[in-house]
């Protein structure tokens, strides 16, 4: 499905992708402070960097002068990695003072994003923290004491409640009361969260548990559907080796309808697979994902990591 994007959206990441200058997608040579937030394997990443006015003494004063990113993901990831750097460049900004961006903020100078798109702008906003985390340590600048809530050094440890994206209860406890979410549409919309299989909505201690002890338990969640089952990874012994066509065309289908269609579709894509020939897996790429400039990522990232770890370790992904 095509998304409502805004035209400065648009615009954003067409800039971004034709590297123009006054973008600012790369990196930084030996920066004061970097961070990141996602990663590769869950289909969005982003490292965040960013060089300070070093002639100013007090390193309380001393602006950001430059900001940058990389980025692996959609459109509006790209873009929404744009304006966070333009909003800290632009305001000349100290990383204290860059604290205050907030994931809204990044919305409301990109003229709005789908409501599936907010964790985009969220990506930006945690990457934002651990580089100023990054640059307080250097700096040894106790936050603490300049009256900020203390800042997350990377992903927050502790039990992964979504096994498919890596996401932690108190990192998910965290922006549940940050960001105001009520529903499980909204934390999958705001950090995709239970946005692929779906077994941590209602299990014990998944989503809905954490929206309940949050905001008090509501009558739908009375009412909640079992959990479903979480595919496990298909183990690589020699079994595997044996497979009739026909059994590995089933489990390459199994893999594509329990792990990695439901990961595309999120994002408005999806896949169809055309033929498989021995070990080579023929399929494109549809919907959303279909043209895209990182779609050789996503078949590699998504598609190929999947079914190799999941199926066979010697399959080989053929995009057509």
């Amino acid at each position: 499905m095509p998304w409502d994007y805004s035209e400065k959206v648009l615009q954003l990441f067409r800039d971004a992708m034709a590297a123009k200058a006054g973008t600012h997608m790369g990196s930084i040579d030996d920066p004061d402070g970097i961070g990141s937030h996602g990663s590769l394997s869950c289909g969005d990443a982003l490292e965040f960097a960013f060089k300070v006015d070093a002639t100013e003494p007090d390193p309380r004063r001393q602006k950001i002068v430059q900001a940058r990113y990389r980025t692996f993901g959609c459109t509006s990831a790209i873009a929404s990695s744009e304006a966070l750097c333009a909003l800290i460049e632009e305001k000349g900004l100290t990383p204290i003072q860059a604290l205050k961006i907030t994931n809204a903020d990044i919305v409301d100078y990109l003229d709005g994003l789908p409501a599936q798109k907010l964790h985009c702008s969220v990506m930006g906003a945690e990457a934002l923290q651990a580089a100023v985390a990054d640059w307080a340590h250097k700096r040894n600048i106790p936050l603490s004491e300049l009256g900020l809530d203390a800042i997350p050094t990377g992903e927050d440890e502790g039990r992964i409640v979504c096994r498919c994206f890596n996401l932690t209860e108190p990192f998910i406890r965290r922006k549940v009361k940050e960001l105001n979410l009520k529903t499980i549409a909204d934390i999958t919309n705001a950090i995709k969260a239970g946005g692929a299989c779906t077994a941590c909505h209602h299990e014990p201690g998944g989503l809905q548990d954490i929206l309940d002890d949050t905001w008090g338990r509501s009558d739908s969640s009375q009412a909640a559907t079992p959990a479903i089952t979480d595919p496990q990874p298909m183990p690589q012994t020699s079994s595997s080796m044996t497979r009739t066509p026909f059994q590995l065309a089933r489990e390459v289908d199994r893999v594509v309808e329990s792990d990695i269609r439901p990961r595309l579709q999120h994002d408005g894509g999806d896949l169809e697979i055309v033929e498989i020939r021995g070990k080579k897996v023929f399929c494109r790429l549809t919907g959303g994902c279909q043209g895209c400039k990182g779609a050789p990522q996503t078949m590699r990232l998504v598609v190929e990591d999947a079914l190799r770890a999941k199926v066979d370790a010697e399959l080989e992904i053929v995009a057509i």
